[in-house]
Parts: structure tokens; sequence; C-alpha cells
């Protein structure tokens, strides 16, 4: 077993456990044990449940930059297909998902660790879809897309259909209104090749326009 065929095993057993225990029951030897894994092995590619976060918030992530094409497609189209794959990893361990949700609001370092941890997955997205993330314009984008993550992650908390049709949705309406914000979505090549664009916002960290947060989700849960 390869080192990504063994996290995904972990992952898959530990977020099981999180499911049924809850986050501060996690035991990442009894993960180990009901996954029938080694544990010298897990206790060297795991060996705090902050890098199982961290790992599982870079497998989303990965799952999501699957297939990019550059250039193909809008930079709303490319950044609906990533934020939709990533969804789908959260959705593949929902149960889990959910249970360490519910923790997040009272555990400030583990809301400080998913936090920063998806700003840096949201700057992955853009410059996939072609967007800079340079500066101080690039970091109020990945706050805007950060925050167009957790609407969506609140949508789909509440979504139990099949299709998640509840949770594309709230996905669609929150890049639609990000793509109205001035300077922030609809030019953004051409804000790549010119950083100081009059149209950047000068709201310093403020998400798009009508979009509301909501707590972090693992970077990726998260």
């Amino acid at each position: 077993m390869d080192d990504s065929e063994f996290d995904r095993a972990f992952i898959g057993a530990a977020f099981a456990r999180v499911g049924r225990d809850g986050w501060r029951h996690l035991s990442l030897a009894g993960a180990a044990q009901d996954a029938g894994l080694p544990l010298a092995r897990v206790r060297l590619r795991f060996p705090s449940s902050a890098v199982l976060l961290l790992r599982f918030g870079r497998y989303a992530d990965a799952a999501a930059l699957t297939g990019v094409v550059a250039d193909a497609g809008s930079v709303r189209d490319q950044l609906f297909d990533m934020l939709m794959r990533r969804i789908d990893v959260l959705q593949a361990h929902r149960a889990g998902v959910l249970a360490l949700l519910r923790a997040v609001p009272f555990e400030p370092g583990l809301a400080a660790l998913l936090g920063t941890a998806s700003v840096n997955s949201m700057r992955w997205l853009l410059e996939a879809a072609g967007v800079s993330v340079r500066g101080p314009l690039g970091l109020l984008r990945a706050k805007g897309l950060l925050a167009v993550w957790l609407w969506t992650v609140r949508a789909w908390k509440r979504d139990e259909s099949e299709d998640l049709s509840a949770t594309m949705a709230a996905l669609d309406a929150a890049l639609a209104r990000a793509e109205r914000a001035a300077g922030w979505l609809p030019h953004a090549r051409d804000a790549a090749a010119n950083p100081a664009s009059p149209d950047a916002p000068s709201a310093k960290g403020s998400p798009p326009e009508g979009v509301a947060s909501d707590e972090p989700p693992p970077e990726s849960p998260g």
C-alpha cells in the first residue's frame, strides 16, 4: 500500500470514528486499529489530529484540482467545478465532517488552524482558475472565495438530497454575487496582469457582497 492509499484508508477510518464518537473523543490509535493499519506507520504519517486535518484538506484540494485545464471555461465555471469536487470529498465523509464542524466553535485553536489552511486552499483554487493571488488584493480574493466556500458548506450541512442540488444552488448564487463585486472576479485575468487595477476593492478582508460566513471547515473539511 503506497502512502496515498494508506492516507485515504486512515482518513476514512478516522472520520468514521469522529462521526460516531465526536471530534473530542477521536483516538488516532483506535482509528488505525479500525482500519487494520500498522500503528508505527500511522504514527509517522499522522503524528497528531492537526496533521490529520491538514492531510485531509490537501486530499480535498487534490480532488478539486484534478483535471483542471488552463483557460477551460470562465473563472466562475472553473471555481464552481473545483469547489463542488471539494464538497464531494466532504460528502464521502459526511458524518465525521459534520461532527467536526459542530466542535469548531468550541475550540479556538482548531478554528484558527482550519481558517488559515482554508485560505491557503482557496489560493490554490484561484491560481488554478488563472486568478492572481499576489499581494493584498490576492489575499482579499482568497478571503472572498473562502466566504463563498463557507456559504456553500453551510448549505451542504442542511442538504440531504442525493444530488446535492441545494448545495449547488447555494454555490452558484454565491459565485454570482462574487462575480458582481467590482474587481473581485469578473476581470480576474486582467487584474492578474495589472494588480493595481482601479476596480480593486478597498475593504481589506471583506467577503463578496451578500455572502455570509459560517464556521470554518477542515482545510478541507474544509
